[in-house]
């Protein structure tokens, strides 16, 4: 990935550690540092040591505004650092599955959803890490996918919620008919297609059990949830595994 597409990667997941910028662009940690310290020239991005494991590198106001993102510039909060780089692990794995490629897939970020929610007050709906978009049609090899045209949430589990709380993100996610920032009559609309075909779980071995136990507790509902564990590389302190690619799910 070139590095004009790596800033507004950085920019759709808030922040990322050098490590896995290096996976962005598809080379060593050092090339990361070398192309960070030019965006940090540029007056771009910024960076520094946030949580154990390697720097931290996000984009400032002129950043974005060469990204052309409408997002707000901020330093990554130090409460959600864990979660941002699980779910940034979750994205780099998807993108790294033969799959993804082949079908045209694209992911839409937590980020770009909450920014087309706006700033509205009193609206309590439950925004996914992600969204992962097959388009209608074969991959560009010729070879159709079971998947095509759906929409799945991607949720990155680090720290298990309780049980009634994760039963009701799942049944909000998978009940779902209208985009996020819609109106809140087109939220759900009983009778009209589900928004999410899937609904996608990556989880630490804490956390498992109990989405395990949540979607079995939604009966039918519940054969649209899949779970894996994190991928390797998921947990803060760096490359030792957090979980691993494998488990039930699609891809």
């Amino acid at each position: 990935m070139h590095s004009g597409a790596a800033l507004v990667f950085v920019a759709e997941m808030y922040g990322m550690q050098l490590d896995q910028l290096a996976t962005v662009l598809g080379g060593s940690q050092r090339r990361a540092t070398a192309v960070a310290a030019r965006w940090r020239a540029a007056g771009h991005a910024q960076a520094a040591v946030l949580s154990p494991g390697p720097r931290w590198v996000w984009l400032t106001k002129a950043g974005l505004a060469t990204c052309g993102l409408p997002f707000t510039a901020n330093t990554p909060g130090l409460s959600r650092l864990a979660h941002l780089r699980a779910a940034a692990a979750v994205r780099l794995a998807l993108m790294a599955a033969p799959q993804f490629t082949a079908g045209g897939a694209y992911w839409r970020s937590e980020r770009r959803l909450r920014a087309r929610m706006g700033g509205r007050i009193g609206l309590r709906e439950h925004v996914p890490d992600g969204e992962v978009h097959w388009p209608d049609v074969d991959g560009p090899d010729g070879a159709g996918l079971g998947w095509a045209g759906e929409c799945w949430a991607i949720e990155a589990e680090l720290t298990p919620k309780t049980s009634a709380r994760t039963v009701a993100i799942m049944r909000e996610l998978l009940n779902r008919t209208g985009d996020y920032g819609c109106l809140a009559a087109d939220v759900q609309v009983p009778g009209r297609s589900p928004r999410h075909d899937r609904a996608i779980y990556l989880c630490s071995p804490a956390a498992r059990p109990v989405v395990a136990r949540a979607r079995d507790a939604l009966g039918v509902l519940g054969s649209r949830v899949e779970i894996r564990l994190l991928p390797a590389g998921a947990g803060l302190a760096g490359p030792g595994p957090v979980g691993d690619a494998g488990g039930e799910g699609a891809l």
